[in-house]
C-alpha cells in the first residue's frame, strides 16, 4: 500500500501561531506547542506505512520556534509552498500539487492540529481508498470541522476552494462538496485550538514533545 500523507503546516512564529492559547500561554509559549504539535505529527507520518511524505508549508521557519529542528525534519519529506487566496484554495492546491509530484498515488492530507495521531490511524484511514472501496475519506473533528480526508483522486479537493473553512460547520459543509463519492468517515478528534483542547489531547500523548510543552504553561498558569 502506497499513497501520499500530505501535511498541511504554518511555520510557529510567536505571535502567529496558535494565538487562540493566549492567555494562559504567552506568545513564545504557543509557539513552542505548535512547534511540538508539528514535529510530533511528522515523526507519526515518517512511521507510517507506506505513506510518502509531503508538506505543503507556508511562513518563515527562520523566525519560527523550534525552525531548525523543524527543517531538518522535512529533509525527509518533499516540500511545496502553498499557494492560494485563502486556506481552502491552499489546500485545493496542495492536493493538486502534491498530486503533479507524486503522480497517480492517492492522498491522505492531515494538519498539524491532531498530533495525537498514529502511524495505525494513518494508515487504516486511508486503507479503503487505497484499497478502492472508497473514493474519499474524511475525518471530522469535534469543533465541527475536519482533520483528515483521503482522495482516490487528489484533483478532486478542488471542491474545497468553495467551502467556508474555520466554522462550526466546515466538516458538514466539506462533507456535502464531496457529493458524488463514496465517502467513508473516520474516528472523530479533537483539534488544539484553546488550551482546553491542548490538554485533552496532550493527556492522549503523555511524554511527547506536545505533552511536556503544553505542561509547561500549566505549571506557569
Amino acid at each position: 500500500m502506497t499513497f501520499c500523507l500530505l501535511v498541511v503546516a504554518k511555520a510557529p512564529v510567536p505571535g502567529f501561531a496558535k494565538t487562540r492559547l493566549c492567555p494562559p500561554a504567552t506568545d513564545t509559549q504557543a509557539a513552542e506547542i505548535a512547534a511540538c504539535a508539528l514535529l510530533d505529527t511528522l515523526e507519526v507520518v515518517f512511521e507510517t506505512p507506506g505513506a510518502v511524505p509531503v508538506v505543503a508549508m507556508t511562513g518563515d521557519l527562520g523566525a519560527a520556534a523550534q525552525g531548525a529542528e523543524i527543517g531538518r525534519a522535512l529533509r525527509k519529506a518533499t516540500v511545496i509552498a502553498q499557494r492560494g487566496w485563502d486556506f481552502g484554495s491552499r489546500l485545493a492546491n496542495a492536493h493538486a500539487d502534491t498530486a503533479v509530484v507524486h503522480v497517480g498515488l492517492p492522498v491522505l492530507q492531515i494538519g498539524m492540529d491532531t498530533p495525537q495521531v498514529s502511524p495505525e490511524l494513518l494508515a487504516a484511514a486511508i486503507a479503503p481508498v487505497v484499497a478502492g472501496t472508497h473514493g474519499a475519506v474524511l475525518g471530522r473533528a469535534e469543533d465541527g470541522g475536519w482533520w483528515g480526508l483521503g482522495l482516490a483522486d487528489p484533483t478532486y479537493a478542488q471542491v474545497l476552494a468553495g467551502v467556508p473553512m474555520s466554522r462550526p460547520d466546515t466538516g458538514a459543509r466539506t462533507r456535502e462538496a464531496l457529493a458524488g463519492l463514496q465517502v467513508g468517515e473516520l474516528p472523530v478528534l479533537s483539534d488544539v485550538d484553546t488550551m482546553a483542547d491542548a490538554r485533552k489531547v496532550a493527556a492522549l500523548r503523555p511524554g511527547s514533545r506536545f505533552a511536556t510543552a503544553v505542561d509547561v504553561v500549566r505549571v506557569a498558569a
